[in-house]
């Protein structure tokens, strides 16, 4: 079998989205476009891929720090960029290669399996749609027969030379013989209105050069559609919402007020799960089935185990919940909080860095950072972990079964015993062992008032 690769075209400035960031960059569902295409190819490509990237490259490389890329200095048009990458192609082995564009973050891996598949016989092959307004997409001029005669950028393409436009675009997606493809780049010009040397004009010297040339039709399927400005962005991101609801919803999963569900296709949802909207879902999270979510919650890589409900108004980032734990409402779980079974945080609490244990609460007003809590713990209102020292965090660790009265400092570090109790009102800076009472508050004194 030949050695197949990927390349993604993501140099380009996309100046129509009037944004520093690259055009890559900005973001579908909470996830970069890039990679939304990067996941596309993974099924058949696994790690042969390249992306060749330009304009704030360093931006996209910080994004991706495990892909391989290919520096544009340059950028020059997408001929260019494929004869830059083609030395570490070349290198690399690479018999038959798949390039796409980097802005196209509706494609599927099954669209892309189809193409290649449909490909296989062609030196040269690209995928094509029919559209009613083609737009600024480059024109597929066939022969009488049927058969490819060249791709037209729209910009250079005249009724009087090629014939009425049929609505057939290409659609960005190439499937080439690599060492074909060698050969006809430097013989690709910038003689046109832009000045760039233009993949697309492979096609014209391919089939000059009597190579077999495919035009292979992919209907009016809209995962191919690029992206070049922020309305076209909202409108592939409305798109890709309603696809990947629909999927969910088939499977099983029960959404209440879907218009308004937002859940990145990277995430996990079980079937079982029920999920009230507005509701955001980022990230690879995972949502085993049973959980429930209520409204106005934004989860960004998260595991929400079986059975755990998350109340409304929630905020939860890389954060865990356990089976049958529960949160909320207006609770944010920061990186590294983790909620044992049946654990409760309630409204107004925060954890970071913490670890509720089995059946422990803290149900109100609460910070806790840093911290261990054993299971069957009380945490009353008003409880901080004082962390911090300024320049450094410590540790605060609380025994199973212990009670911590309202309104109490933990100083960290500190260390609070298996069934010690707390008195509210306390600032604790010292252990306290297991079953004592630790108490640190100034003596009441009642004065008589003035006037």
């Amino acid at each position: 079998m030949p050695k197949e690769a990927a390349l993604i075209l993501a140099a380009g400035k996309g100046t129509r989205m009037h944004s520093s960031k690259p055009k890559v960059l900005q973001t579908l569902l909470g996830e970069p476009m890039l990679r939304h295409v990067r996941e596309a190819l993974r099924p058949l490509f696994g790690e042969n891929v390249w992306i060749v990237i330009g304009h704030a490259g360093e931006m996209v490389e910080a994004a991706f720090p495990d892909e391989r890329f290919v520096r544009q200095q340059e950028q020059l048009g997408t001929g260019h960029a494929l004869l830059t990458a083609l030395p570490q192609l070349e290198a690399a082995g690479v018999e038959r290669l798949l390039v796409i564009n980097g802005d196209t973050p509706l494609i599927t891996a099954d669209v892309v399996r189809h193409f290649v598949e449909g490909s296989a016989a062609a030196d040269l092959a690209f995928a094509t749609i029919a559209l009613d307004d083609p737009g600024a997409y480059g024109r597929v001029v066939r022969h009488d027969d049927g058969s490819v005669r060249a791709i037209v950028e729209a910009k250079d393409y005249r009724m009087e030379q090629y014939g009425a436009a049929t609505g057939e675009v290409n659609a960005g997606m190439y499937c080439l013989d690599l060492a074909q493809a060698a050969r006809l780049l430097p013989r690709i010009t910038n003689a046109n209105k832009s000045g760039e040397y233009y993949i697309t004009d492979l096609v014209g010297l391919a089939v000059a050069d009597g190579l077999s040339v495919l035009g292979v039709q992919c209907g009016d399927d809209t995962s191919l559609l690029g992206i070049n400005s922020p309305l076209e962005l909202a409108q592939c991101e409305e798109l890709l919402r309603e696809r990947v609801n629909a999927r969910l919803m088939a499977s099983g999963v029960m959404l209440h007020a879907p218009a308004s569900v937002r859940i990145s296709p990277l995430a996990t949802v079980e079937p079982g799960v029920e999920i009230t909207g507005p509701c955001e879902i980022y990230g690879a999270s995972v949502v085993r089935g049973g959980a429930r979510i209520a409204s106005h919650c934004v989860i960004r890589d998260c595991e929400v185990a079986a059975g755990a409900e998350i109340r409304s108004f929630c905020h939860l980032d890389q954060a865990s919940v356990g089976p049958d734990a529960l949160v909320g409402p207006y609770a944010r779980l920061r990186p590294g909080a983790v909620m044992e079974e049946a654990s409760h945080v309630g409204n107004f609490v925060e954890l970071k860095k913490a670890r509720l244990g089995k059946g422990a609460k803290a149900n109100h007003l609460t910070y806790l950072g840093d911290a261990s809590i054993g299971a069957g713990c009380n945490i009353g209102a008003g409880t901080i972990t004082c962390n911090y020292d300024g320049k450094h965090k410590f540790q605060t660790h609380i025994g199973e079964r212990a009670f911590i009265g309202s309104n109490t400092a933990l100083v960290a570090p500190v260390r609070v015993g298996a069934d010690a109790l707390i008195g509210a009102g306390s600032v604790i800076t010292k252990d306290v062992p297991d079953n004592e009472l630790g108490i640190a508050r100034g003596k009441q004194k009642n004065l008589p008032r003035r006037g």
